[in-house]
């Protein structure tokens, strides 16, 4: 088989929070129990005097929740119910399927297997200690390292382009921007923030609401009605 029988690898880069779910897990967090430290953690973040990572750490580890009261917020977090079987369908379309976040992989892993999936992820570690908090850290050790957020999301897109991947990337949040400005407008797609973000900076993109209709869309990419859905 020559190089150009070769089919081009593809991946969808994917966020986790808003994206893949449709409540995002910080805020089940806050309307559950109002931690502590709340308004002061993101005022500082505002004033630029604590990263992301740190404000969102410090969120999480003041968490005085019990282990069942966690158990409902992962049951509340509403992953598109369908995403196994989208994700078969990529599978045998030939696309792979990574998970980038600026949350924490404690709760991303236990929402997916909830649903029966298991996926790359690149996300903060962290441990649950019952009545003691979530407490996160900075993966130092992955290849994306960000010491804002933890995981540079444009650097994952970044990895699989330099190695030859067609690469769609999807996300709902500012942080998700850099990332989502490196893909082709007919394999980004965005929603919430990141749609505003998009359309501010008149930046064509794909608009969807269940993590389902960006499978569709990928899959469909080079088609006519795919075209003509970009906004």
């Amino acid at each position: 088989m020559t190089t150009s029988d070769t089919p081009q690898r593809q991946v969808l880069v994917t966020d986790f929070d808003g994206t893949i779910t449709r409540r995002d897990f910080f805020w089940l967090v806050v309307e559950a129990f109002a931690p502590a430290h709340l308004e002061e953690h993101w005022q500082k973040y505002k004033e630029k005097r604590i990263t992301h990572f740190e404000a969102l750490a410090g969120i999480f580890d003041k968490l005085e929740a019990s282990e069942e009261a966690m158990n409902a917020l992962l049951d509340r977090a509403d992953p598109d119910p369908e995403m196994k079987t989208w994700l078969g369908r990529l599978d045998r379309a030939g696309w792979d399927v990574v998970v980038v976040s600026a949350g924490c992989a404690w709760y991303i892993e236990r929402i997916l297997a909830r649903i029966g999936v298991s996926l790359p992820i690149h996300s903060n570690p962290g441990t649950f200690t019952p009545g003691g908090g979530l407490h996160m850290r900075l993966p130092t050790e992955s290849p994306y390292f960000s010491p804002e957020v933890g995981i540079d999301k444009a650097a994952v897109v970044r990895h699989y382009q330099k190695a030859g991947y067609i690469v769609a990337f999807a996300g709902d949040g500012f942080p998700d921007a850099d990332a989502a400005r490196m893909v082709p407008a007919e394999l980004r797609f965005a929603r919430a923030d990141l749609a505003t973000v998009l359309t501010s900076e008149r930046l064509a993109f794909r608009p969807f609401e269940r993590w389902g209709e960006v499978a569709a869309g990928v899959l469909e990419r080079l088609t006519d009605r795919s075209r003509n859905r970009i906004h």
